[in-house]
């Protein structure tokens, strides 16, 4: 694949130029570090224009017309959400994630320190975390209460809706974004979702989940003429956006106190599968059927085990009031 100039802004141009022919970086490299910084202005004008907000392809995102100071608005946080976005929706792995990081550091430190067009340098603190060596966050009961309860919108069918799917089910953003009517059925309480890699699973919808699909297809409004499938639409009657839910999840959240801790569309799926190990009894590999993963090594980082629960296991112990018998003229030692 070419390097496209005809799309590209004049200081991502001058980038391109400065890496192939000052740095001397290979043409891989080079190829590898255009498309990673093309995919991630892309994906900054999504985040920053309310028009591309809807869009679920990031490809067909023009930045041509992009300005450099669209850059200056960029924080630490932002790059951080990029490579969550990289990770979720376009199943990158460590080292796709590395290398992209790579390109923003040198992106960002030639923008800065070579050009002086933008006043920080956002990439100096960016770090790559280690996934594996972390708990994934997710909401307490407690919290997941609160966020049910303190929900006010102009749509509060659908997005009562949308939150009680994801904390009771588990179910990707993805998964939600393109459920179908003729994928629920009500008379059997369960849904089917097309999850990574095309594959079908049947979902089971506990009461919460019925009740709130019920109430929000009794309003469920389309034009006279359309036939639109999808269940969850847009104020424009057409599919919901992935980042329209994640607007309406983030919405919610602040309402309930809870906005700006890193909580997220996928940290309720966390949020599901961790209240199911610890109130529900469920194990590992139900857990993987549930969510839908290919191993149990997958599904363990949701089985992370709070104080509470580690107290309750040893306290069930059948020992755990044994006191030894004292023996006949034994006594008390102090």
């Amino acid at each position: 694949m070419e390097i496209d100039r005809t799309q590209c802004p004049d200081f991502f141009l001058d980038y391109i130029l400065y890496i192939t022919v000052t740095k001397s970086l290979s043409s891989r490299t080079v190829q590898e570090y255009y498309l990673d910084i093309r995919l991630f202005l892309k994906y900054l004008r999504m985040m920053q224009d309310p028009q591309y907000q809807d869009m679920d392809d990031l490809q067909q995102i023009p930045i041509r017309d992009m300005r450099v100071s669209m850059l200056e608005q960029v924080q630490l946080q932002d790059l951080y959400n990029y490579l969550y976005y990289v990770t979720e929706e376009r199943e990158n792995h460590d080292r796709a994630r590395g290398r992209k990081v790579s390109a923003l550091r040198s992106f960002f430190g030639y923008l800065f320190h070579h050009q002086n067009v933008i006043s920080h340098d956002p990439t100096e603190r960016l770090e790559l975390p280690s996934p594996k060596k972390t708990l994934p966050r997710y909401l307490t009961l407690e919290q997941s209460q609160q966020l049910l309860q303190s929900l006010d919108t102009a749509y509060p069918e659908r997005d009562y809706c949308i939150l009680t799917l994801f904390l009771n089910c588990g179910i990707r953003l993805s998964e939600l974004v393109g459920l179908n009517l003729t994928d629920i059925n009500m008379k059997e309480a369960k849904m089917r979702v097309l999850g990574k890699g095309n594959k079908e699973r049947m979902v089971y919808l506990n009461d919460a989940c019925m009740d709130a699909l019920q109430a929000y297809l009794k309003v469920r409004e389309l034009p006279e003429g359309s036939t639109e499938k999808a269940v969850f639409l847009s104020k424009r009657h057409t599919r919901i956006s992935k980042r329209r839910v994640q607007q309406i999840v983030e919405t919610a959240l602040e309402q309930a106190d809870l906005g700006g801790q890193g909580y997220s569309t996928h940290k309720l799926r966390h949020t599901a599968a961790t209240l199911m190990y610890q109130y529900g009894n469920v194990d590992a590999l139900t857990l993987k059927e549930v969510l839908g993963h290919a191993s149990t090594s997958t599904t363990e980082i949701y089985t992370h085990l709070s104080n509470q629960i580690l107290k309750h296991a040893t306290d069930s112990s059948p020992l755990a009031h044994f006191e030894k018998q004292k023996k006949e003229g034994e006594e008390e030692n102090h």
